[in-house]
């Protein structure tokens, strides 16, 4: 079959109002011409990064609406919007399994037209590091110290499962599914180019899995090894085995 043809969209002058709403002729565009690619393997590498970035967009303007609605206390919309950048992550981190059906040598291949550039230049990647940490300080003003509650009362001593305990849960649960990304991609990483490999920056990328320990809101981390310490010494580290009758 003649590979022009999948871009024969894109010469059409009569362009439907689904093409046009969306733009498609530029964002088709938006990849190298078929008789450019190093491999069959590169267009399929340009795009996921590239679905990788708008998915990004996304998350960090619903992560800016969200600061917004945990500052004037709106819980229910802050969770409905939590939920669906869990499943942007979701989405970013399932179709990384695309890049796992490269070959280590054809992925070398493209990495050779990179230049120096690597995945930690990513504007998705640093916009997402910079706007998630002040969600915790829209939640601790309004649902901590606006309440006058710590991490302790609302997971503990005081615990009531209530708006702040829901919200403390959806933001763990953000922070978890963003590092599971991050691992991901260093097994990938792994699988393409070896953890001992020099990267395009000269650093072995097993720096990269020092990045990937980073976690966004450490007091929710944090808590529950403090409980589970208070418990242990309270009702004892180790306990009798159950009976065997």
């Amino acid at each position: 079959m003649d590979r022009s043809l999948v871009y024969e969209s894109l010469k059409s002058e009569n362009e439907r109002d689904y093409e046009i709403y969306l733009d498609c002729k530029t964002l088709l565009s938006l990849q190298k011409p078929v008789d450019e690619l190093c491999n069959q393997d590169e267009l399929q590498f340009q795009i996921v990064h590239q679905v990788e970035e708008l998915w990004m967009k996304l998350a960090a303007h619903t992560l800016l609406d969200i600061d917004d609605y945990l500052i004037a206390g709106n819980t229910p919309r802050a969770l409905t919007l939590m939920r669906r950048v869990d499943r942007i992550l979701e989405l970013m981190t399932a179709q990384l399994r695309l890049l796992e059906t490269m070959s280590p040598k054809e992925y070398q291949e493209i990495r050779l037209r990179l230049g120096n550039g690597s995945g930690q230049e990513s504007p998705g990647f640093r916009t997402l590091l910079r706007t998630a940490p002040h969600l915790w300080q829209s939640f601790e003003a309004t649902y901590l110290v606006g309440q006058g509650k710590t991490v302790e009362q609302i997971y503990n001593s005081r615990y009531a499962h209530d708006e702040a305990y829901v919200l403390a849960e959806a933001l763990i649960e953000f922070d978890e599914l963003f590092q599971k990304f991050r691992w991901h991609h260093i097994m990938l990483i792994h699988r393409s180019i070896g953890m001992g490999a020099a990267s395009l920056k000269g650093r072995s990328v097993d720096l990269l899995q020092t990045g990937a320990r980073h976690r966004f809101y450490p007091q929710l981390w944090d808590i529950r090894s403090k409980m589970t310490d208070a418990w242990g010494n309270a009702y004892g580290h180790v306990r009798d085995p159950l009976s065997d009758g």
